[in-house]
């Protein structure tokens, strides 16, 4: 099957798109985002099209990147927090490398915290989180390999724990070159 190295999905702030851009790196190769994708589509950020257009517009453009995404990209991609939404997204994914990269309400309100570029937070963030993960955690879940958990956690490890859950190389140095 061709496509995806390694799929990153899980909530918006997990740090998909840093832990991402560490793998690429430390595995050789391309990252890309579909979130980044949508935006570059559409002119405008994300936050606008909700305003302008509504979530269901927003939600058939991800789609398609997500679609197109899948079809071109061999790297390491990371998916919007909301594209397991899709149930034609869901079935795409199956039988992917799909890491879910998790972490619980307090990490995501230290890291999301009042971003008000996040139009589903917008108001009321910590039950807000909470309640887009119980309609999304069963669906991340059901996607994945593998959960790999981000709290209290440097991306770093993250990228490693990554890395080991689906058992890729590591082509960063380590450090521990054999030298004479």
């Amino acid at each position: 099957m061709t496509g995806p190295l390694v799929v990153l999905v899980g909530p918006m702030g997990v740090g998909k798109s840093t832990v991402g851009e560490l793998l690429a790196g430390r595995l050789g190769t391309g990252y890309r985002d579909t979130d980044a994708d949508v935006v570059a589509t559409a002119g405008k950020p994300i936050a606008e099209i909700f305003f302008d257009e509504g979530e269901d517009h927003f939600r058939a453009l991800e789609r398609d990147a997500v679609r197109a995404a899948v079809a071109e990209h061999t790297g390491v991609l990371s998916l919007g927090g909301g594209a397991v939404l899709d149930e034609s997204t869901r079935a795409l994914l199956a039988g992917r490398p799909v890491v879910y990269l998790s972490m619980d309400v307090d990490e995501a309100v230290k890291r999301v915290g009042l971003n008000t570029a996040r139009p589903l937070l917008a108001v009321n963030p910590r039950r807000q989180w909470r309640e887009l993960m119980e309609a999304r955690r069963h669906l991340y879940t059901e996607v994945a390999r593998t959960v790999v958990a981000t709290d209290e956690r440097t991306p770093e490890e993250v990228a490693q724990a990554v890395l080991d859950a689906l058992e890729l190389p590591d082509g960063a140095p380590s450090g521990r070159e054999n030298t004479p």
